[in-house]
C-alpha cells in the first residue's frame, strides 16, 4: 500500500506497472473539494530577502504559537536561518542533508520533546516527519509546485485541528505562486507586499505590537538543542572524514629529525644518511674502503734473517 498526501502521475504509473489491479483511494471531506484543509489559515506575503528574518522573528512571537516548522529550499539557507534565529533567542534546530544521522535524530527528538519549538528544515530531510501540535508552517521561500506546497502545509491542521500556513514569496517567484494558487484554487493570487513594520502583519497573525526582532530573555524558557544528547551511530559523515583526514595529514608531516620526509639524519657514529637510516653493511663498506686506501707497514721480527746474508754464507 502507498500512502501519500499527493499522488503524482509518475507514482500512479509506477503503481500500475508493478501492482496487480491497483485501486486509488482518496480520503477527504465530502464538502471539501480542495486539496488543502479548510481549518488551516493560509497567508501569503511578498517579502524582501533582506527583511525576511525580521518578519520571521515577529511571526514567531504571535499569540498562541506552538511548534513551528520553517521550510527552506536549500541546505545552506536552512542552516543560516537556524543560526540567525538562535542568535535572536529562539530555541531552534536545523534539519538538512549536510547533517549526519545522529544530528538529525537529535533535532527531531528535541523538537518532539519540546526542548526546541522551531525546526528549520529542507523538503527532503523533512519527509515523513510526524509531530503533533504543529501550529505554524512557514515557507521561507516559495515552493516549487503545488504538490510540495500541499506536503509542507500538511504538517499542521492534522486530525481536525487548526493551524496557520505562511508563505514568503520573492519578487522573482510571483509568477510561480500564481501557478500554485491556480492549481489549488486558492483565492490569493497576488501576494501582499509586507515588511516587519506593516500593520496587516500584526493583525493577520495576532502579533503584539510591542514585539521586537529578538525574543525577550524572560521568554527564553526552553532548554534548547544542546540539552538533547546526540547519539553516536557510527556514521562516516563529512565532519568525521575531515577529522580523519586531518589526523592523516598530521602523521605525514614529520619533522626533519625523523628523516621520513626526505631530510637528512645524523646517526650516532657521525655518518649522514639521506634517508635517515644507516645500515651495518654501509658502515662495513666504508671501513673496508678506508683500509684499502692506507699503506701497509710490516715491522721486522728479531728472528728474521736476510736472504742476502744466507747467499754469502753458502759461497
Amino acid at each position: 500500500m502507498l500512502f501519500s498526501a499527493t499522488m503524482p502521475g509518475a507514482v500512479v504509473a509506477l503503481a500500475r506497472r508493478y501492482m496487480t489491479k491497483p485501486t486509488h483511494i482518496r480520503a477527504q471531506d465530502p464538502g471539501d473539494e480542495s486539496m488543502t484543509v479548510k481549518t488551516v489559515q493560509q497567508v501569503v506575503y511578498r517579502t524582501h530577502a533582506l527583511n525576511k528574518v525580521e518578519v520571521l522573528s515577529r511571526i514567531l512571537q504571535a499569540e498562541g504559537r506552538g511548534r513551528t516548522i520553517i521550510f527552506a529550499r536549500t541546505k545552506r539557507t536552512a542552516a543560516r536561518v537556524a543560526e540567525d534565529l538562535a542568535a535572536r533567542g529562539f530555541a531552534t534546530a536545523a534539519l538538512h542533508g549536510d547533517l549526519g544521522q545522529g544530528a538529525r535524530e537529535q533535532a527531531l527528538r528535541a523538537f518532539r520533546k519540546g526542548k526546541v519549538d522551531v525546526l528549520v528544515a529542507t523538503d527532503v530531510a523533512a519527509r515523513g516527519i510526524d509531530v503533533d501540535d504543529v501550529t505554524h508552517v512557514i515557507n521561507y521561500q516559495c515552493p516549487e509546485d503545488e504538490k510540495i506546497y500541499v506536503h509542507r502545509i500538511g504538517r499542521t491542521g492534522r486530525a481536525g485541528g487548526s493551524g496557520t500556513a505562511i508563505t514568503f514569496v520573492d519578487w522573482d517567484d510571483v509568477s510561480r505562486w500564481r501557478l500554485i494558487a491556480k492549481a489549488l484554487g486558492l483565492p490569493i493570487e497576488e501576494p501582499v507586499e509586507t515588511y516587519h513594520t506593516s500593520d496587516h502583519l500584526y493583525t493577520d497573525l495576532n502579533i503584539p505590537r510591542d514585539v521586537t526582532g529578538k525574543l525577550p530573555r524572560s521568554k527564553r524558557v526552553l532548554a534548547g538543542l544542546d540539552a538533547e544528547q546526540i547519539e553516536d551511530l557510527g556514521e562516516t559523515g563529512r565532519h568525521a572524514r575531515e577529522g580523519r583526514g586531518g589526523r592523516g595529514r598530521g602523521r605525514g608531516r614529520r619533522s626533519s629529525g625523523t628523516g621520513r620526509d626526505g631530510g637528512s639524519r645524523r646517526n650516532g657514529s657521525g655518518a649522514v644518511s639521506r634517508t635517515g637510516r644507516t645500515t651495518s653493511a654501509q658502515a662495513t663498506g666504508r671501513a673496508a674502503s678506508a683500509t684499502a686506501a692506507a699503506p701497509t707497514v710490516v715491522a721486522p721480527t728479531p728472528n728474521a734473517v736476510s736472504l742476502g746474508t744466507i747467499s754469502r754464507d753458502r759461497n
